[in-house]
């Protein structure tokens, strides 16, 4: 069993080493001199050897002592490390932080973790800018950057939060005037709803245990906003691609359906990035926690 009993005394036995003074120690610890004294003492009796020669004039370390110290300095460091954590953890961030967001994902995860961030910090105002553009954060007027990606951003201060999966969504109207849709290979026949891109033909990936399939289909409607697309969806034009936690309310009510829910489709990942490390305060990290813990779990996976 681990001598827990011992760890006060390693620690006051570590403070008299750096002072060379019971007397500094005690002020440093905020204790009496008589209970450095007696902690060093019941260290030494626990031990069985003389840790500290002590004369009227000086502290001598002996050489257990010195090879003893380095195990107690990393407990104080530890110790000192707690102190700092909690500090900071209670410091209460002020000033305006500016944060950039997708729109979508923006309006249902950041939003309500800003709120949460907001009420607990009264000094601490937000400017966010809640759009789809892509920016350098390091030159831009960004303290925080919220980014979608399937590649792992270069900036040096990004932090991952969640992963995203998407899939093909159509209202049971839709689905019922089709012909049966039984692997992807049936499904370049079919009306599609896509967010914008260079072309309307878009090759979609299909992944199931070892099989990977890429499979060409064309759009009628395409848009930038999630909004928009899901719209289109429940009017019933076509088959939507779209990331599940924007299909996932309309497919709980029932008025989408998931298309081949057994093959797994593009994953795209959320990033938090900072423009300096000094911008993640103790706060900006609660938030960023926050908002990991909104986000992440059961709206990302693949509904059935």
């Amino acid at each position: 069993m681990e001598k827990v009993e011992n760890l006060i005394p390693m620690v006051v036995f570590a403070r008299v080493v750096e002072t060379l003074s019971f007397t500094e120690a005690a002020s440093s610890l905020g204790m009496s001199k008589s209970s450095v004294s007696r902690d060093i003492s019941t260290l030494e009796k626990r031990i069985g050897a003389m840790l500290l020669k002590r004369t009227t004039r000086k502290i001598e370390i002996t050489e257990l002592g010195l090879s003893y110290y380095q195990h107690c300095f990393k407990i104080l460091n530890e110790l000192r490390a707690a102190e700092r954590f909690i500090r900071d953890y209670y410091e209460e961030p002020t000033g305006t932080i500016k944060i950039l967001a997708p729109v979508t994902l923006g309006k249902r995860y950041v939003l309500p973790a800003l709120n949460a961030y907001l009420e607990r910090n009264m000094m601490a105002n937000v400017d966010l800018d809640l759009s789809d553009k892509e920016v350098d954060i390091k030159e831009s007027q960004y303290d925080l950057s919220i980014m979608v990606s399937q590649n792992t951003p270069t900036h040096e201060h990004t932090k991952y939060l969640c992963t995203i999966q998407w899939g093909l969504y159509a209202t049971p109207d839709c689905i019922a005037r089709m012909r049966p849709i039984l692997t992807p290979k049936d499904l370049p026949a079919h009306n599609y709803i896509l967010f914008c891109g260079v072309a309307r033909t878009v090759s979609l990936p299909f992944r199931k245990e070892k099989q990977k399939i890429n499979v060409d289909i064309r759009s009628r409607f395409r848009s930038n906003n999630s909004v928009a697309l899901i719209n289109m969806a429940l009017s019933g034009l076509g088959i939507a691609y779209l990331p599940n936690y924007v299909a996932r309310e309309s497919f709980s009510e029932g008025k989408l359906v998931r298309i081949l829910p057994g093959w797994q489709m593009d994953e795209y990942k959320v990033w938090l990035l900072s423009k300096t490390k000094s911008t993640m305060t103790s706060g900006i990290k609660r938030f960023s926690d926050e908002l990991q813990q909104l986000i992440i779990g059961a709206e990302f996976k693949n509904p059935r």
